[in-house]
């Protein structure tokens, strides 16, 4: 059954987030003067279990999502996370299971469990390949060569190809982009440059900070030519770019410069069951009180078509220096 919006946007992808805890503080989503020592996250009875969450998404698959991604925070964080991955693999075998971590705890006995439980794709957070740069940005001194090791663990478990997300933020990292596309050049990864943007309240957003996609790709193309690319589906976060001699491609997510409200297909779950239907939005819909009720499947699906099909979204497209100082939920809680 397709469910559309007000704007006709099919619902396809899931993301859940499925812990709010993180060992990294990078200032762009849990700034260490916000999420420091002593700061109480939710405790572990508040969050969805793994049932409510296998359920949940056996609802949204029967819409037509086709896409789930895990997150946090950092989701290998979560204890027994492999435990998931193979309840949703077993319930949705046709559907592609995905997860976003920052790579720190990809140990091998990690990565090689990731995979032969059912996880297809792993995309890893990788703002700098200098090591200084690398401690700034995710601002608990995490050593920038276990990360890569996680990376090397990832590939022999049989993850590929990697995706790696960069968040360029001028005055931090912006000098990183060409060594990062560099690095990763012909070896059948995939770079995606993410504009800083103003996710949550408190990382302190600013126009003057974002390093636009023109900006990025202008950097890359002077040394190394790019060609565009068709996207995969609609509804695709990432425009893509290849190089002209064959060595592979690269993405490039501007939500600030180039907004893409239109073909979003996404709808988010909180660690705690509230439904966010936008990145940047304010309020979610709590879907686990109906869950820890005696409500049916049906009751839950009539619910989430009703938040669906009145959504109208498109924050993107509006936003402004203004906007951006609106309240909205923390990535940190919904994942990216």
């Amino acid at each position: 059954m397709t469910l559309t919006d007000t704007f006709n946007r099919p619902l396809r992808d899931l993301r859940i987030s499925i812990t709010d805890r993180c060992n990294f503080r990078c200032p762009y989503c849990m700034p260490k003067e916000i999420f420091g020592h002593g700061h109480k996250f939710l405790p572990k009875s508040d969050l969805l279990t793994f049932e409510e969450i296998t359920r949940l998404a056996r609802i949204f698959a029967s819409f037509g999502v086709r896409k789930i991604r895990l997150t946090g925070g950092e989701p290998l964080l979560r204890h027994q996370v492999i435990s998931l991955v193979e309840m949703l693999r077993e319930a949705l075998p046709d559907v592609e299971l995905a997860m976003t971590t920052n790579g720190s705890l990809l140990t091998p006995k990690m990565a090689e469990a990731l995979q032969k439980s059912g996880l297809n794709r792993l995309t890893i957070s990788l703002d700098s390949l200098d090591p200084q740069t690398y401690q700034r940005m995710n601002d608990v001194g995490f050593p920038l060569e276990k990360t890569l090791a996680g990376i090397v663990n990832a590939e022999a478990a049989g993850f590929s190809p990697l995706k790696f997300n960069m968040v360029v933020r001028r005055g931090f990292n912006e000098g990183d982009v060409l060594p990062m596309a560099e690095r990763w050049r012909g070896t059948g990864h995939i770079v995606r440059f993410i504009e800083y943007m103003d996710v949550g309240t408190t990382n302190g957003w600013r126009m003057d900070d974002v390093v636009s996609a023109q900006e990025i790709l202008a950097a890359i193309d002077a040394v190394y030519p790019l060609e565009p690319v068709d996207p995969h589906y609609r509804g695709e976060v990432a425009k893509r770019w290849r190089y002209r001699d064959g060595a592979g491609e690269i993405g490039v997510i501007a939500s600030v410069t180039q907004p893409f409200c239109g073909d979003c297909t996404r709808v988010r779950l909180s660690a705690v069951g509230n439904l966010y239907t936008c990145l940047f939005a304010a309020r979610g819909h709590d879907l686990r009180s109906l869950l820890r009720s005696e409500a049916g499947d049906d009751e839950i699906r009539a619910r989430i078509r009703e938040i669906w099909s009145v959504r109208a979204d498109r924050y993107s497209e509006l936003r402004s220096e203004e906007t951006a100082k609106h309240p909205k939920i923390e990535m940190s809680y919904i994942g990216g």
